[in-house]
């Protein structure tokens, strides 16, 4: 009789925990999955802006958003013009980033299209 699938292979039957080494490499594994994978306890401590740079509190979100389209404007020109002066396999790179800040402008443009004072 033919068997279709092939026979599992043998494993260890030694357990992890037989020696105090093997303990130890578990539990640093554990602590080690534990940082990379398991949010932080307290959602504030984990990110700390700097304040070096900051908007100002009492600027109004018209303003914001005029400033924020105005910047990726001039990105968009900034990135065109590098694009082309830089060789061949670096010019598609470039232009899908300045494609991608010209499709962010274009948003905060509608945003601004869209805005009314009164509602803020």
């Amino acid at each position: 009789m033919f068997k279709p699938t092939p026979n599992p292979p043998e494993s260890d039957p030694t357990s992890p925990y037989e020696s105090p080494n093997s303990k130890k490499l578990h539990e640093a594994a554990d602590r080690a999955l534990d940082h990379y994978l398991k949010p932080p306890k307290e959602p504030d401590a984990a990110r700390k802006p700097s304040k070096m740079f900051i908007v100002a509190p009492d600027v109004d979100s018209e303003s914001l958003l005029a400033h924020a389209c105005e910047s990726m404007a001039s990105a968009s020109v900034m990135l065109s013009d590098f694009a082309a002066l830089v060789g061949e396999p670096y010019r598609n790179t470039m232009l899908g980033i300045q494609q991608v800040v010209m499709n962010g402008e274009l948003a905060v443009n509608r945003v601004l299209d869209n805005f009314d004072p009164q509602e803020s």
